[in-house]
Order: structure tokens, then sequence, then C-alpha cells
């Protein structure tokens, strides 16, 4: 994500040490765990090929973080206390109002986390650890595909927050239908700036 290696570069293990700074043995226990979770492929005589983004890539991965987020989000709806809702409520409308006056640098890292850990949340809500952790590889790759906006512009903060809010409010209607459909099209535009459609 720090954009020292990028989709489809061609890398050493040699290389790989020098960017991470991890030993030989665990960058050599970590290439068969990223390359079953898609994320290297390793090419004989070339070395390391990080994932390439494509068109099947952006679809795939969009795809399975609408139908985890998607069942996650009616199950967070259902069961999830009032308190919980609330949280997530004030961690937005605190980034909200700060981003009316002025977004710094700061702010923009707050908003960041408050992004990132209300879709976290609804999908650690399901106390399943292996789609929790199917989640966070999905979202590594998601991150992937959207090197040049990883991170929240300044020019959307109030508009991620605004919708999260809209999301929200549908939760503490209770109304799952609302709710999931809000996310769908949230993800789904998320999809769409990925495909420059």
């Amino acid at each position: 994500m720090s954009r020292k290696i990028v989709a489809g570069q061609f890398i050493s293990q040699r290389e790989l040490i020098e960017i991470i700074g991890l030993p030989m043995a665990a960058i050599r226990a970590l290439i068969p765990r990223l390359e079953a979770e898609g994320l290297i492929v390793t090419v004989p005589q070339r070395g390391l090929q990080i994932a390439h983004v494509d068109v099947n890539l952006i679809h795939n991965a969009f795809q399975f973080r609408l139908m985890l987020e998607s069942y996650a989000m009616a199950a967070f709806v259902r069961d999830a206390p009032d308190e919980e809702i609330a949280k997530l409520r004030e961690a937005h409308e605190i980034v909200l109002r700060q981003g009316e006056s002025e977004v710094t640098p700061e702010l923009l890292r707050q908003a960041q986390l408050t992004d990132w850990n209300f879709h976290d949340r609804i999908i650690d809500w399901l106390a399943n650890d292996l789609v929790s952790a199917a989640y966070r590889t999905n979202s590594i790759k998601i991150r992937l595909i959207r090197q040049g906006e990883v991170r929240i512009a300044p020019q959307r903060l109030l508009i991620v927050m605004r919708i999260h809010l809209d999301i929200i409010e549908r939760m503490e209607k209770r109304d799952v239908e609302s709710a999931v459909q809000a996310l769908t099209e949230h993800i789904m535009a998320a999809r769409n700036r990925a495909m420059n459609v």
C-alpha cells in the first residue's frame, strides 16, 4: 500500500526482503499464502509477480465484498444493540463536523479509520473468523485495485461520511432491506470508480 510495489510488477525475493524488511525465511514462508490468496504469482525465471489488476479482479473482488457485506449488514441491522449503532454514528458525526470546518491530514487519517472500522465492524459482527479473514484478504485486493485512491481524498471525505450516516440512519430504523440496498449502492459506486465507469 506504500506504492513501493505496484500491481503487475515483477520482483525478486531479495528485492522483497529489502522493501519489507523481513528475513528470507519469513518471505519464503509467506509466498505460498500470498499465492493462495491471489496476491502474487510465482513465474519461473522471472520472480514474483504482484497481482495484475484487470476487469476480472475488479469484478470478483467487489462481488465478493458485496456478498459478504450484504449478509453481514442484514445480521447487524437485525441483531446489533442500539449502542453499537450509536458508536458508529458518533464516530462519523465527529469526522463530518470537523470536515465541514477544515480538512487536515490528521482528519483524513481519522476519516479513513472511521470508514474502515464501519465496514470491518459490520463484518466482525458475524463472529466468524473465516469470514473476517476472507474479508480482510479481499480488502487488500481492493486496496491494490484502487492504489490511486487507497485513502479517502479530501473532496470525498464529506461524501463518504454522509453516505455512511445515511446507512446508519437505516440501521437505526432496523430497516434491513433499505440498509442493505444503500450499502449495495455504496459498494457498487466504489466498484464503478475502480473501473472508471
